[in-house]
Formats: C-alpha cells, structure tokens, sequence
C-alpha cells in the first residue's frame, strides 16, 4: 500500500543488527522518493527498544536531526498493523517493527499508512525496513 504524501510524516525502522547508516539513508531516501514527500516533512524516527544501541541507525538519525523514539516489543505488539510478521516476532517479540513504529510515534490508526513496508538491502549485506506514516502530533 502506498498513499501520497501531504504534510508531516513519520518514519518506522527495523533493520539488522549492525546495519550501516549508509544503508538506511539508503532506504529512507528511497521510501520518501516513492511517496513523494521531502526530507522537511519528516518530524522523527522511532522503532524497537532493541535497538537503543544500533550504531547506524543512530548515527543516521543524529546525522538527519530527527528525533528517534524506541518502543518496547509489548508497545509494539499492541497496534494493529496490515503485514504482521511471524519471523519478525521470533527475533523480537513483536509481529510488527516498522509498521507499529511509525504509527505510534503518528498516534494515527492503520489507515495513517502511507507506505506499509519498504524493504532494502544494501551493499553491507544487511536490510532495513522503512514504514511512513501521517503525523498527527507536532
């Protein structure tokens, strides 16, 4: 699913552990590309507790001036999301990383979505997973 992009957005992550900022950037840029938005509409970052201390999707996000927001599995697994993984809640204890972020850090509902799921793989070998969601908070 993918909507256009009006007015402030957030972004969900999940990656690999040990995933360059370079191949976040990467998948990031991607994902506003596909939907049109601008790196100005963006008002933050948020993902899994887990990953507090990923190098590069800190290092990514101090590099943007985003703010970026973790949630605990439990916070996670509590929203409704459209692609719930089962292989995602094997290694995390949640079915949603990116999806759930983003929408929690938007305080919308599933139809806030504007791209469910944008994967990439870079040329470190890892994946990071991109989902933009509508802000409703400023």
């Amino acid at each position: 699913m993918c909507l256009p992009c009006e007015g402030p957005v957030v972004l969900g992550l999940g990656c690999d552990r040990g995933t360059s900022a370079e191949t976040i950037a990467q998948a990031v840029a991607q994902a506003l590309v596909r939907l049109g938005c601008g790196s100005a509409q963006v008002r933050g970052l948020a993902s899994i507790a887990l990953k507090a201390d990923e190098a590069g999707l800190l290092a990514f996000a101090a590099a943007q001036g985003w703010p970026l927001r973790f949630f605990s599995a439990a916070e996670l697994a509590r929203v409704e999301v459209p692609n719930p993984s089962e292989t995602v809640r094997r290694h995390t204890g949640t079915p949603s990383v990116s999806e759930a972020a983003a929408l929690l850090l938007g305080g919308g509902r599933v139809s806030d979505l504007l791209l469910e799921k944008h994967k990439h793989r870079g040329a470190d070998g890892r994946h990071a997973t991109v989902s933009v969601a509508r802000s409703h908070k400023e």
